[in-house]
């Protein structure tokens, strides 16, 4: 009995879909380690021995976002094991729309930017400089409100992620809302 051409296509198309299957599974129980971590005791070394004992996502956010694997924000953060996803979200819809109309899961509007750093980074452990004088006295946590005060209008990011930005857009939405506001 002799096998058709058919045959032949269909068995190698399922042998095809099963090694897709089985290596989207691999990445998949990878992408759902425990991307928790803790936080180093005082004067733990963080670096490399954090980063190894996660797994971060940047490679999904650089392949569109290149230009911040060098920036030294996004660099500091991997080295201690945090990737993207801690303050963006996997923001799974937004990665996959290739015509970029989809917001990213979290983005933050300024009076959400020094209350996050701060989930993170507590008053108590900041460096207590002359000008962090004025941001310390914001909120505790993102769903307090903004101090009123004439120094609220600093954030974190106006030192500690100039970089951090995307300079030309070509998409823009409300970061409280998500709503598109240009395309």
């Amino acid at each position: 009995m002799s096998i058709k051409r058919q045959q032949v296509l269909a068995i190698v198309g399922f042998m095809v879909s099963g090694l897709l299957v089985l290596t989207a599974s691999c990445c998949f129980e990878r992408r759902i380690e425990d991307v928790s971590v803790e936080r180093p005791a005082a004067g733990e070394p963080v670096g490399q021995q954090a980063a190894e004992k996660t797994f971060t996502a940047n490679e999904f956010c650089a392949a569109c976002h290149y230009a911040f694997g060098e920036e030294k924000l996004a660099r500091t953060h991997q080295q201690a094991g945090i990737g993207c996803e801690r303050c963006h979200g996997e923001s799974e819809r937004h990665r996959s729309d290739e015509d970029n109309v989809t917001p990213p899961e979290i983005m933050f509007p300024k009076n959400k930017i020094n209350p996050t750093c701060m989930m993170c980074h507590p008053r108590h452990e900041i460096k207590h400089v002359p000008t962090h004088g004025v941001l310390l006295g914001g909120a505790k946590t993102i769903f307090d409100s903004d101090s009123e005060d004439a120094g609220s209008q600093l954030y974190c990011t106006t030192c500690h992620a100039k970089e951090h930005r995307i300079n030309v857009r070509t998409i823009r939405w409300n970061k409280a809302t998500g709503e598109l506001l240009e395309d």
